[in-house]
């Protein structure tokens, strides 16, 4: 029997949510095209075999000065030193750079470098990306070409993670597929949905909280509250007539419901709270509820 933590990292939209999703074939951590859509650490617990692997997703490693970007940063940091194994994504598109900026960090542990959407691309160029990564064959423990779309590349994977791991008890009950809070996990899918349905600019400026969850034995209540900076933002994500709103509240709430499997009756609130963000203060009880 092995168990153990596995840090899943990498640049920002390389994939590490889908990976993790389709390892779980279970949508709980965000997934969005766009820049640092990842704020929270989500836990995954996935039973291979006897073995437990506990999957810690992270937000994307990136250059940046601002409060909250480097707030995230400091986490996914954080994250490499407090696991057995580091999981290094990539996607084939990616230049080899990220992975040199990765090493730069000096992870103590093993690490295993899965080179991601290897489906989207003809047998040369990933022959291609292989050759570009073997200078580096004496720092990785494997290379792995990775498909989240694909199963039969899970097994792969998970068999190879399993070799890194200590021999321990279960760290959780087998039932469960995750130890971070539902309340993480929903605010999530809502500002997921604020990202699906909004401009660029506007998602970067606004956080969800959970304000209260009831739940009932066939329904959950939830209220929560989209924080954003300005007057013009608060006026986009309600929309003409609400519009907006009822649009993201619907995509959240159907989100919300596939997970829970539970009818959803879900409130949706904006508050306005200016420069949110830049405050560091703010952004730990924000972000993090601290």
């Amino acid at each position: 029997m092995k168990s153990g933590f596995i840090s899943i990292v990498g640049r920002t939209n390389a994939g590490k949510s889908s990976i993790l999703n389709s390892l779980l074939e279970e949508k709980m951590a965000m997934v969005s095209h766009k820049q640092n859509a990842t704020r929270r650490k989500i836990n995954a617990i996935i039973m291979h075999e006897n073995h437990q692997l506990i999957f810690i997703d992270t937000p994307g490693l990136h250059a940046s000065s601002k409060a909250m970007n480097q707030l995230m940063i400091d986490l996914a940091i954080k994250s490499i030193a407090d696991c057995d194994v580091i999981l290094f994504v990539a996607s084939i598109y990616d230049d080899i750079k990220d992975y040199e900026n990765f090493l730069s960090l000096n992870p103590k542990v093993p690490h295993i470098v899965l080179i991601n959407k290897v489906d989207l691309v003809k047998k040369e160029v990933l022959l291609k990306k292989l050759s570009e990564y073997s200078q580096f064959n004496s720092h990785f423990s494997a290379i792995i070409p990775y498909s989240a779309k694909q199963k039969f590349y899970k097994k792969i994977l998970l068999d190879e993670m399993i070799k890194y791991l200590p021999e321990h008890p279960y760290y959780f009950d087998p039932e469960f597929i995750t130890t971070t809070n539902e309340k993480d996990i929903y605010r999530d899918f809502i500002l997921e949905a604020i990202y699906e349905n909004l401009s660029d600019e506007i998602p970067y400026s606004t956080e969800v909280k959970i304000e209260k969850i009831k739940e009932l034995e066939q329904i959950y209540y939830i209220n929560a509250i989209i924080i954003t900076d300005s007057n013009s933002h608060k006026g986009m994500i309600l929309g003409k007539d609400g519009t907006t709103i009822k649009r993201i509240g619907k995509e959240a709430r159907m989100k919300i419901e596939k997970l829970a499997q539970k009818k959803v009756m879900l409130k949706l609130f904006v508050q306005l709270e200016k420069n949110w963000h830049k405050n560091e203060q703010n952004l730990k009880k924000i972000l993090y509820d601290e």
